[in-house]
């Protein structure tokens, strides 16, 4: 069985970070959601030999979505629990998108990502992580505000590209 649960503080010195995730903001406020055949994740990935998490953000933005991003904020971490095994995190940060790039393949899966760009509060059900991911949605209004934005006034437009 695996559990995960959202928390909002620094990260442990003593767990070990296997993914980074972000939610990355337009410059109205609405929030990038990775599409893959229907299913919507924010773009990231698993760290690379040496690479610290805004640098695996950066990168995994790049990658997947094709977009560039300022310096990121973190949110917290997801605690991932699977039995047997010691607990993982799950980063979260957020950061303003400063350019959107041609579409490409994802070198690691060969596929091209679908990217939906939403109003925040649209992403908790697009994205279905339940509690957790209502807790993770309300921390990125928070580093919305700490990055200049204001989700609050977006206007119930999304777009797929």
């Amino acid at each position: 069985m695996v559990s995960f649960r959202w928390i909002s503080e620094p990260l442990p010195a003593d767990i070990t970070v296997r993914q980074v995730y972000g939610f990355c903001f337009d410059d109205t406020g609405r929030v990038l959601l990775r599409e893959d055949s229907g299913r919507y994740g924010l773009p990231g990935g698993k760290p690379e030999s040496g690479e610290d998490a805004p640098a695996v953000l950066v990168r995994e933005c790049r990658e997947e979505s094709q977009i560039t991003i300022g310096e990121p904020v973190y949110l917290g971490y997801q605690e991932v629990t699977e039995e047997g095994r010691p607990p993982y995190a799950q980063l979260r940060l957020a950061a303003r998108i400063t350019g959107f790039l041609p579409r490409e393949l994802d070198r690691d899966t060969g596929r091209t990502y679908g990217r939906l760009i939403a109003p925040l509060n649209k992403a908790p059900a697009l994205l279905d992580w339940g509690i957790d991911g209502l807790l993770q949605s309300a921390a990125a209004v928070h580093a919305a505000y700490r990055l200049g934005l204001d989700p609050a006034s977006v206007r119930e437009e999304t777009w797929h590209n």
